[in-house]
């Protein structure tokens, strides 16, 4: 099994705030590069949580691959609120 590697990946923009939070999501990275059903594990507020899931709906991948086949392969990714 090869792992997916990362092809565009920017970083959602998130507002500075006073305290430490963490916002943590998963995520299939399909067969075809996209990004599918992303969720919140760790919510760092409403407004964080969506900041996140929205760019990260916009990532793209090179596919995990399975003996020489693409395959679907769950992420998950910490952004870190300071």
């Amino acid at each position: 099994m090869q792992p997916p590697e990362a092809l565009l990946t920017p970083d959602p923009l998130l507002e500075l705030q006073s305290d430490d939070r963490n916002v943590r999501v998963s995520f299939i990275v399909g067969s075809d590069g996209h990004v599918h059903s992303p969720f919140i594990l760790e919510s760092g507020g409403p407004g964080e949580d969506q900041i996140v899931l929205r760019a990260v709906r916009l990532w793209r991948y090179r596919p995990a691959l399975c003996n020489g086949v693409p395959t679907d392969f769950e992420a998950r990714v910490r952004f870190s609120i300071r």
